[in-house]
């Protein structure tokens, strides 16, 4: 099963993730991971990549697009796949639709988490999390048991400079810019399915889980 997993910053489709990767024998696969990972093994891509890192510029899309070609090629993915973070724009979706071709393979489901602008900034805004193990809270919804300290390791938390109220309505506006059209893209080819990411986690799960067990 080949799945493009979408929605806009604090949907919560870190979670939605890990609880697909739980439930069904898929790799979960972040290009943020495939970049960072690619960078470290210093892969050809991974050079160029950190050659245009390095001057403080987006790595183009080609190189992105490379990166998720070698990935998507390997052995785990044979029986499927869950994409997060890429496609981003149509015009990825059309390249990752030649990948797919040439592998014989196409996305089958493309979930969106919708959930309201003024809730994601709620979200973001009170969000902070621990720079050791990665663990993330929230002041508002779920909070530290110790303010400042992480539950699970004890070291400090800190917020990040781009969780400011200001910048996460700059991220929204592009992500509407660019993801509307994609999801009409989706809509299109008859794969995009929509959930109410405005509920606990559990209960938006439960409804991926029951379309994904009807596939």
């Amino acid at each position: 099963m080949n799945i493009i997993l979408m929605g806009p910053p604090g949907a919560g489709k870190g979670t939605q993730a890990e609880l697909i990767k739980v439930n069904f024998p898929i790799p979960h696969i972040s290009t943020g991971d495939i970049l960072r990972e690619a960078v470290s093994s210093g892969t050809k891509l991974g050079l160029e990549a950190k050659s245009f890192m390095d001057e403080g510029k987006l790595v183009p899309d080609e190189v992105i697009i490379g990166m998720v070609k070698e990935r998507l090629a390997e052995d785990d993915c044979k029986a499927g796949f869950l994409l997060d973070g890429f496609p981003r724009t149509n015009e990825q979706a059309k390249a990752l639709d030649e990948v797919l071709s040439g592998l014989d393979a196409k996305v089958e489901v493309a979930i969106n988490i919708a959930v309201p602008d003024e809730i994601v900034i709620q979200r973001i805004a009170n969000r902070i999390s621990c720079p050791s193990c990665k663990a993330v809270y929230n002041l508002k919804f779920t909070p530290p048991q110790k303010e400042g300290v992480c539950d699970k390791c004890g070291s400090e938390l800190v917020q990040r400079s781009d969780d400011s109220e200001a910048t996460i309505k700059n991220r929204l506006t592009v992500y509407h810019e660019q993801t509307n059209p994609l999801l009409d893209y989706y809509k299109a080819q008859d794969v995009l399915y929509e959930f109410d990411g405005y509920r606990n986690p559990k209960e938006v799960f439960a409804d991926i889980k029951k379309l994904l067990e009807s596939i």
